[in-house]
């Protein structure tokens, strides 16, 4: 049986589904998708290649509502800085962290440099995505196999 909360899927029974894993950090941010706008237009490619990738540039670029994927990208890193902060003291670059889709839409993330090394040994990022006409929200998860 499967529950459906919000268009994601959910297993039936949660606590089976989360036996042998602990949460680390929660992160949440919201944004303005003008504040996205604003920056690209002040700073233009500077602000863009300071915090997203090639391949989060190549997909929200192709859209016709480009700055909410710019702003949904934004929103998830800063998500996910703020459930890592509860787990590291590191600092991170903006390039460290890239948010993709799948072919089902589901957004993922690829990790570079030394968070990569840091989430290996079991760590997992869960993200979750959503926006209105004017802002976009992310909400990120870290998790870990429980000793």
């Amino acid at each position: 049986m499967i529950n459906y909360f919000l268009d994601h899927r959910i297993p039936a029974d949660p606590e089976k589904h989360l036996a042998g894993k602990m949460v680390l950090g929660v992160g949440i941010d919201i944004i303005e998708i003008e504040r996205i706008k604003k920056s690209v237009d002040e700073y233009g490619e500077s602000f863009l290649n300071k915090i997203y990738t090639a391949v989060e540039l190549d997909y929200s670029l192709s859209k016709p509502n480009k700055y909410q994927h710019l702003a949904a990208r934004f929103a998830a890193k800063e998500a996910i800085y703020k459930a890592l902060s509860s787990d590291s003291e590191k600092v991170y670059s903006w390039q460290d962290i890239e948010i993709f889709n799948e072919s089902n839409g589901l957004p993922k993330v690829n990790f570079y440099g030394s968070l990569k090394d840091y989430l290996n040994p079991g760590k997992t990022i869960h993200i979750s995505m959503s926006h209105s006409e004017n802002y976009v929200t992310c909400v990120a998860v870290l998790s870990s196999l429980k000793d």
